[in-house]
């Protein structure tokens, strides 16, 4: 009897606790719905609408067709057709079973990224798939952890820093030399995929890469340049498509992994053991002296990991961001001779002198055609957060899409720029036309967003357009028309963790 009494009173126990337990989940989830219920209520939310999926429990469908059209291309185009085929701004799809809203409306981006700001956070997959090669730094943390990072790396960016042309002048200039002089073919993206490797490791690290010299000095240079953009390829797919997508065993990923951190870890080795008394980047340019961002990094004290993390974030900025704006660039400018010849008229009242910071700035029609390749295909075209708390976002809700949404703690949305650029309503009809001049007038707020917005706007924003802009005015300066080779296929998209021109720019050039 006693052994039957005492396991009696085990499961009695155990009875006792387990009710316990599922009466306090039921009684946090009946606390949680009623406090929903009451923002719901209180804020005028409505429905939103559902993607019409055919696998309505994981939402494989997408999943496979996301996979398949990243392999090869017209993923953009797609999430457009999606847009219209759900004839509103703001729906839900499913993603590996979990429920994630799609916006592409102004008003909800203003809210996710500013207004709303502390109701959102990067998204737990974003930061997996970041993290093994970026680490903490300013584009994988939030709150706190963030506010240091940006912090300490804003300081780098001042004027004297984006106005220091010299070092551009020495990398396109070795770029000039790599495009064939008798009219025959060349491909422009690799060149500036190079150009942007060299100068950002060359600000930096204080030394440059030096892919474009092309010689055997340079080959481990060119190592961890394809080293990093094969991981940033693979870290894109993840975030964008799920982890689903890369769990097969990549031993290609992890070498390049390994050795974009050996590469980047020998120089910072090297900036703290030669630490020193700080002095601000504005005293070292009015010295004379070569600004090294890891030199000035290194001297606030924080570790190692630290400074490599926050060097590999700036890295993929400085790097990706500016080779794909200047792929974009002239695989338009090279389709459209009317722009071309517009363009090279306003950049030769320079005549062939190496340009100065407030003479870019000048540059009307340069702006405006930067801002329009920018609005038509924004380099990072697609983004994303996550709801820290139940919240709202300002509309997409009801039959109309003008209400609010609910949001609840832990929901993904993404905001498409993309889409929000093509939108007529917000450009007129001719929203889907390259058109400079529309920049004229044009007096963009939160539809308008190539740089992200709010707090967490792009803080190397001028540094990349001077750089393009340069760029741009240089190769316009050597070469006086550019004319599309190659097939005569639709312009397609490859993504990493940015856009760039699938195919690549397959031009030939005259010279001057």
């Amino acid at each position: 009897m006693s052994v039957l009494e005492n396991y009696s009173r085990s499961t009695l126990l155990l009875f006792c606790l387990t009710s316990i337990f599922v009466l306090y989940r039921l009684a946090l989830y009946a606390i949680a719905t009623q406090r929903r219920d009451k923002i719901i209520r209180d804020k005028g939310c409505k429905p939103y609408k559902n993607y019409p999926h055919k696998d309505p429990i994981f939402g494989f469908d997408l999943f496979l067709e996301n996979s398949q059209l990243s392999k090869t291309g017209g993923f953009l185009d797609k999430v457009c057709e999606r847009y219209a085929r759900q004839n509103t701004w703001t729906y839900s799809q499913l993603l590996l079973g979990e429920r994630v809203i799609n916006t592409a409306e102004p008003e909800n981006i203003k809210a996710i990224l500013a207004t709303q700001f502390k109701d959102f956070e990067l998204p737990p997959r974003r930061k997996a798939a970041f993290q093994p090669t970026f680490g903490h730094g300013i584009f994988t943390t939030d709150g706190v952890e963030w506010e240091t990072s940006r912090s300490l790396l804003r300081p780098n960016f001042v004027r004297s820093q984006i106005g220091d042309l010299d070092t551009f002048e020495k990398h396109i200039s070795n770029l000039i030399a790599r495009i064939p002089r008798d009219g025959s073919v060349v491909d422009l993206q690799p060149l500036f995929f190079m150009l942007t490797m060299d100068s950002a490791t060359e600000f930096l690290f204080g030394t440059s890469t030096d892919v474009l010299l092309n010689d055997e000095a340079s080959a481990r240079g060119e190592k961890f340049s394809d080293a990093f953009g094969y991981a940033t390829e693979i870290i894109g797919l993840e975030a964008r498509v799920g982890k689903l997508a890369t769990m097969l065993p990549n031993k290609r990923y992890d070498d390049s992994i390994k050795f974009v951190h050996e590469y980047v870890g020998n120089y910072v080795q090297k900036a703290v053991e030669l630490r020193n008394a700080p002095f601000s980047a504005e005293k070292k340019a009015e010295e004379g002296q070569k600004y090294v961002f890891l030199e000035e990094l290194s001297k606030t004290g924080m570790d190692k990991k630290k400074i490599q993390d926050e060097l590999l974030n700036i890295l993929l900025a400085g790097r990706d961001t500016t080779a794909s704006l200047l792929s974009y660039t002239f695989y338009i400018l090279a389709r459209r001779p009317d722009v071309f010849e517009k363009l090279r008229a306003e950049v030769m009242t320079l005549s062939s002198e190496q340009p100065t910071f407030e003479q870019i700035k000048n540059l009307k029609y340069l702006q405006y055609t930067l801002n329009e390749v920018l609005r038509l295909r924004p380099i990072v075209p697609s983004n994303g957060r996550c709801a820290v708390r139940d919240t709202t976002l300002p509309v997409g809700g009801g039959p109309d899409g003008k209400s609010p949404i609910f949001v609840k703690a832990g929901q993904p949305v993404n905001y498409h720029v993309f889409v929000m650029h093509r939108r007529k309503d917000l450009y007129g009809e001719d929203a889907l036309e390259f058109k400079p001049e529309r920049w004229e007038s044009f007096r963009p707020s939160w539809q308008y967003l190539p740089f992200n917005g709010g707090p967490r706007i792009c803080i190397g924003q001028q540094f990349a357009l001077t750089e393009a802009s340069y760029t741009i005015i240089r190769i316009l300066q050597a070469f006086k028309a550019v004319v599309p080779q190659g097939p005569n296929t639709p312009l397609l998209e490859i993504l990493t963790l940015t856009s760039a021109v699938r195919g690549g720019v397959q031009v030939a050039l005259t010279p001057a």
